[in-house]
């Protein structure tokens, strides 16, 4: 029944094709040689040409097979020395959160590609301190100030003491780099009205010995920080120039596809007004977005009627700026840059977190009964969960969910998954759960953490190698604006384990060049349930296509980030990035 359920809310256009006798013949093929098609059909696979008609693959095989076979086909010379891949896929973005943030002032703790070039790192806390002054400084006098970037681990502690210190009288409101955290400083909380009382109601209300307000507010509280100040936050003008600078370092890498993994989080008319206004379509913006649904936004404005809200959003009944997969995002804990996951006994040992096991959201009563009406109407699922105390909770439901499976069961995507146990990673392959890794939490903070989380648990950052023994699909993403959208870079650094700070980290968990190739391809596409569509190169799929300089199977990992990009074929149509530049 549950099968029923999902079908009939899926609508599948047909699209236009030549008759078969015009396809046998050629009729409207057009068969791109190259260097080297890595199809991602099977590990080794490697075609000299594609074949394609409209937006479909026809078929792969040698230049004189294809050609032979169709005779009509027209030839198209232009990749002959480049590589062809699947179209890269960075399956988990935030478009709206990183349009808001990539046009704010930016303090990052490391350097930070952004649509307007590298930010320097701040590599301490007198250059955050300094840096964060000058911006105060350069600011109308009566202006309330945003900065985006703060990290504890590289700052040091924040708090509205230190904040007053710089802004005394003007409002002043630094955001973590994690995006869960606000600290603000006494202007700031005035002006929004703020009070102790909010501990009442939220977690991530900071309260000192005294029970005053120490400035951070998070998690759970943060929405009242970006309502307060959505004048800030959300102006029109800020989102529309950082979205467009998004869009920019999606094309720029060779992206073909991406996904909004938390839509609505914002508000579904701010975001579904800048979604229209700013990507419109794949062939305007250059890539695809999908959007996948927030779990507390659809119960806060659908209530009883959300599974049907989801089922209507996807057949198209209710009208969205970008398809809507069907597919639901969840959040077991916290964040892993702002120490709030959830980790086991004793929690953290140091850090803004000492003395605490971090934050549920869901928690462990809550999972299974907040997914349960979404899985019983065969939706799919992709659940934020970090800490190791997070992922046996998230497995644990998972297991109950299992119980009820008369098939090969529902999709279900672990995202982040910043720590697996090795029993853990055991039993989410036993459990066909599949993982979609920030890419990103090795290279940037796996020697900062070594300290709050313990010499046992810095282990099991990110164990990808472990996880893929153990039969876990395993995909990548930038979690962007957290990292940059560049899934090459984001694969290549899995390949190494390589760190900030030049060295590598738990090396026996690397990924083979076919492992991380697939990361951000074939299984990038699996976690969001397109791997029918897209991720590899074979008959009847979409003609998304990344055209690139070097064969990254044949390139070392620390090079991935390198290889230069010519630009994809999206639903067959050429789109260079010479031309994108002017657009």
């Amino acid at each position: 029944m549950k099968r029923m359920m999902l079908a009939a809310a899926i609508v599948v256009a047909a699209c236009a094709a030549p008759s078969p006798a015009e396809l046998a013949a050629g009729e409207g093929v057009v068969i791109y040689p190259a260097r080297a098609v890595v199809t991602m059909a099977r590990e080794g696979d490697i075609a000299e040409a594609v074949a394609v008609s409209g937006d479909r693959i026809i078929s792969t095989g040698t230049l004189d097979d294809l050609t032979a076979a169709m005779p009509s086909a027209t030839v198209d010379p232009e990749f002959t020395d480049d590589v062809i891949v699947p179209g890269l896929i960075d399956p988990h973005v935030h478009v709206v959160l990183g349009a808001l943030q990539y046009n704010l002032p930016i303090t990052p703790p490391w350097p930070m590609a952004t649509p307007h070039g590298m930010k320097a790192g701040l590599p301490n806390r007198d250059a955050f301190l300094s840096a964060l002054s000058d911006i105060v400084a350069d600011a109308e006098p009566e202006a309330t100030v945003v900065a985006y970037g703060y990290h504890n681990l590289v700052h040091g502690d924040l708090t509205r003491t230190d904040l007053d210190a710089i802004a005394p009288d003007q409002p002043l409101i630094v955001w973590h780099y994690s995006s869960h955290d606000f600290y603000l400083n006494s202007a700031a909380i005035e002006a929004a009205g703020f009070t102790p009382a909010l501990a009442q109601s939220f977690h991530g209300v900071d309260l000192d010995e005294n029970g005053e307000l120490t400035g951070r507010i998070y998690e759970d509280a943060a929405l009242l920080v970006i309502q307060a100040y959505a004048g800030v936050i959300l102006a029109p003008e800020n989102v529309t120039a950082g979205f467009h600078g998004f869009s920019s370092m999606l094309r720029q890498a060779g992206v073909t596809t991406t996904a909004e993994m938390a839509y609505g989080l914002f508000g579904w008319e701010m975001e579904d007004a800048n979604i229209r206004s700013n990507w419109s379509s794949a062939q305007a913006a250059g890539y695809h977005l999908y959007l996948v649904p927030e779990y507390r936004s659809l119960e806060r404005t659908f209530g009883d009627g959300k599974v049907q809200a989801v089922l209507d959003m996807v057949s198209g009944v209710h009208q969205t700026p970008a398809p809507v997969l069907p597919r639901v995002k969840f959040f077991t804990d916290g964040a892993f840059y702002s120490q709030t996951m959830r980790l086991s006994p004793p929690g953290y040992l140091s850090g803004q977190s000492k003395g605490s096991e971090g934050l549920w959201v869901a928690g462990p009563d809550g999972i299974v009964s907040a997914i349960q009406p979404y899985w019983d109407a065969g939706l799919g699922v992709n659940i934020h969960s970090n800490g190791d105390a997070a992922q046996g909770a998230t497995l644990a439901a998972l297991e109950t969910l299992r119980e009820g499976d008369d098939g090969p069961g529902n999709s279900f995507v672990i995202e982040h998954g910043g720590l697996f146990s090795p029993e853990q990673a055991e039993t989410a392959g036993r459990l066909k759960a599949q993982l979609s890794a920030a890419s990103h939490y090795v290279f940037y903070m796996a020697n900062e953490y070594a300290g709050p989380l313990g010499d046992v648990r810095a282990q099991w950052i990110s164990p990808l190698g472990a996880l893929t023994a153990a039969g876990v699909p395993v995909a990548v993403h930038s979690d962007a604006p957290l990292a940059p959208p560049y899934p090459l870079r984001a694969a290549g650094v899995h390949m190494t384990r390589a760190t900030r700070e030049g060295s590598v980290y738990e090396t026996e968990m690397a990924l083979s060049a076919h492992e991380a190739l697939e990361a951000i391809t074939l299984d990038a596409a699996r976690v969001l349930g397109l791997e029918a569509e897209i991720g590899s190169i074979e008959p009847g799929k979409r003609a998304d296509f990344t055209i690139l300089g070097a064969n990254p199977l044949d390139t070392p990992g620390a090079d991935w980030e390198s290889i230069p990009v010519w630009g994809v074929l999206l639903d067959g149509v050429k789109r260079p990035l010479s031309e994108q530049a002017a657009e």
